[in-house]
């Protein structure tokens, strides 16, 4: 595409509501807030409210923590510290079910002290000996988040020569307690078209970041560029990945002369550990005469891809029909791959010597769909494995797995909704290509008649959704007698990168004619009737349901779209959405948005059409996806059409869309007060 060729936009009379922070389009989006809050307020409302308040704040609630040598650590929420207290314990007392907490930060504490409501961001811990951690704190829940050294034995902020950036999208990591690796628009870094970081610099103590020289430099075109550092046997391998575009990349080794870049395909996803390197395909990779599939894992001496072109890299996992790798993670001596079968998880513990895999007993049964992801885990220390496991009737469940012992439950969280009588199932609808679509469905075990349907779907960046509890739609939904469904279109990774290719840029329409091919089976297996049937989906997932509102409306009864991407002209102007060409198409070049804006749901709203009820929300946080599009896609469905239009924004919370206990009870009865109204009024 030459520099003239741009494809011509579309009028748009609402290009207004792009200034985020213009006092017209705060206006409008509080005046549309107020509205919506004011039209579902009500004693159930209320009630239910309390209700999710009371479960996101149990005292008694899981607590998962991350395992640093022989401490864990946590960010605990509760209606006192609704922005959290960091603390930690000791390992052993946390296993045995009696941890003493201690406290490290006071978020609320120091929200009050410096006049900023700050939002935990998380820590990055240095290497083991040198009781420092770098805080990350968000000013308002955005990815734009001020870095400051912690120091983790005097439970204070460092004042002599700290390591410290003003709020920015920073990537950062730890090569020894004076030496950081530093991606950063900050002090001459500089940013790339999707607003991330395009350099990355060795930064030392007491240097001033702007003197410290580029290691890696990307160019403006590229995603951005992020930093990793592997700690291994003591031994720091600092890595730079220059992201292409969201699948394309470039991995280079430093050590402290010039990089190296690793001979991997630049669409393989790759780890390095100690002296090891795994490089998981996405696309065939030919090395000599041999053709790994897409989604194969590859185990080798790092070597072979710094000094080689992989040759002597073997097979850790291949994919078969039905069976996935989702990730993978490192022990000291072990790596342990989740794998996805039929879209429910195994875990399989595999020597990367002699490359032998056993399966890993959670001790979950069959009575339920089930999930399992690794928690944390210390590969410098031992092989001590900490699992999460929990399906759609059962609470998360925290196990420890010590080398040569069965898991043992630490934790389990307690039960959020009544489920009895309740049973989960998976099945199959057909799409409009003849491809066969997994979903689960929860519901009454006993039933008579069409019940209300909520739909909940992804559909991108090769993103799997697998069992989880509903701790929000259980009491809000299910409890009530009603059906939650999940589908596992195209698009994303239930069965892995060839599943996430199939719904790519021109073929996009197919993520789409999945989810409503699901729709229309539950309608013909007599689940429900369309005008029954809601769909709530957020950020990719808005997109998906912004396009149920507008190509398939004659399929529901309600759409609850989330800090949606519906603008699919200017997707790429606002916020970061230039990292996301490749997963959508350049709208900006004609051919492109030929088939780009065939799922532009802002552009294919027609006046006179019936549609069902919509409830849209974002954040004016949100520096992801930002609050523009969802603001636009309401103006104008209010504008143009007879919908029913509602619209929520609060200020803070950025693309997660709230950022406390409180605040997601309260979005949620929103949401659950509306599908009340709309699907569920005839219960």
């Amino acid at each position: 595409m030459s520099a003239h060729e741009i494809a011509p936009e579309p009028a748009d009379p609402f290009l207004w509501l792009e200034e985020i922070d213009g006092s017209a389009a705060r206006d409008w989006a509080a005046e549309r807030t107020a509205e919506t809050e004011a039209a579902f307020a009500g004693d159930t409302r209320t009630a239910l409210e309390t209700r999710l308040t009371g479960i996101l704040q149990d005292p008694d609630r899981l607590v998962v923590p991350s395992r640093h040598g022989d401490l864990m650590y946590d960010l605990w929420r509760d209606a006192e510290n609704p922005r959290g207290l960091w603390r930690r314990t000791s390992r052993a007392s946390f296993a045995e079910g009696t941890p003493t907490w201690e406290v490290l930060l006071d978020i609320d504490a120091l929200g009050r002290e410096e006049g900023t409501a700050w939002a935990f961001a998380g820590a990055a811990h240095g290497p083991a000996g040198t009781g420092r951690a770098l805080v990350r704190l968000s000013p308002d829940g955005g990815d734009a988040a001020v870095v400051r050294e912690f120091d983790l034995e005097t439970r204070r902020f460092v004042d002599d020569t700290p390591f410290t950036l003003d709020a920015e999208k920073t990537m950062i990591a730890w090569v020894d307690r004076d030496t950081l690796l530093v991606a950063t628009a900050l002090h001459g870094g500089g940013v790339t078209d999707s607003g991330y970081p395009i350099s990355a610099r060795a930064w030392r103590r007491g240097e001033p970041l702007e003197d410290a020289p580029p290691i890696v430099t990307g160019v403006a075109s590229d995603v951005g560029v992020f930093t990793h550092v592997d700690h291994t046997g003591g031994t720091a391998t600092p890595m730079v990945v220059v992201a292409h575009d969201f699948f394309h990349s470039e991995s280079w080794v430093w050590d402290g002369g010039e990089p190296s870049l690793l001979a991997v395909p630049q669409d393989a996803n790759v780890d390095v550990h100690g002296e090891l390197v795994t490089v998981r395909t996405t696309t065939p990779w030919q090395i000599g005469d041999t053709t790994h599939p897409s989604g194969t894992l590859l185990i080798g001496p790092l070597e072979t891809v710094t000094e080689g072109d992989g040759s002597g890299l073997r097979v850790a996992f291949a994919p078969t029909d039905t069976a996935v790798l989702e990730t993978w993670t490192w022990t000291r001596t072990r790596l342990v791959l989740t794998v996805l079968d039929r879209v429910q998880s195994r875990l399989v513990s595999l020597d990367p010597d002699s490359l032998v895999g056993v399966d890993i007993d959670l001790g979950l049964g069959d009575a339920d769909l089930f999930s399992a992801n690794v928690a944390t885990a210390d590969d410098d220390e031992d092989d001590e494995l900490w699992v999460v496991a929990r399906g759609f009737l059962t609470p998360p469940t925290l196990l420890v797995i010590e080398p040569g012992s069965d898991a043992r439950v630490v934790d389990r969280s307690r039960a959020t909704f009544d489920a009895s009588g309740l049973v989960a199932e998976q099945h199959w609808a057909t799409s409009a290509d003849g491809t066969r679509v997994p979903y689960f469905e929860v519901g009454p075990r006993e039933r008579s008649g069409a019940l209300p349907v909520l739909m909940n779907g992804y559909g991108g960046f090769e993103h799997a959704l697998t069992p989880e509890y509903p701790t929000i739609v259980g009491p809000a939904w299910l409890e009530e007698g009603r059906v939650y469904v999940v589908a596992n279109i195209r698009g994303g990774g239930e069965f892995g990168p060839q599943w996430h290719l199939a719904a790519l840029r021109e073929n996009r329409h197919r993520a789409y004619e999945d989810f409503a091919a699901v729709a229309r089976d539950l309608v013909a297996r007599g689940v429900s009737t369309p005008d029954r049937i809601a769909c709530h989906g957020r950020s990719n997932g808005g997109l998906l349901v912004g396009n149920m509102l507008t190509q398939y409306p004659d399929d529901f009864g309600a759409i609850v779209c989330g800090v949606p991407l519906l603008d699919m002209r200017r997707y790429t102007r606002l916020s970061a959405g230039a990292s996301w060409i490749a997963e959508y198409g350049d709208p900006d070049d004609p051919a492109e948005w030929e088939f780009v804006k065939t799922f532009s749901p802002y552009h294919l709203i027609e006046p006179g059409r019936r549609y069902p009820a919509s409830l849209i929300y974002a954040a004016a946080s949100d520096d992801r996806v930002g609050p523009v599009q969802a603001r636009k896609m309401a103006a104008r469905m209010a504008d143009e059409t007879d919908a029913e239009v509602h619209y929520l924004e609060p200020i803070e919370g950025g693309h997660s869309g709230a950022i406390d206990a409180a605040s997601t009870a309260a979005l949620h009865a929103t949401i659950h007060a509306f599908l009340d109204r709309t699907v569920a009024r005839a219960d």
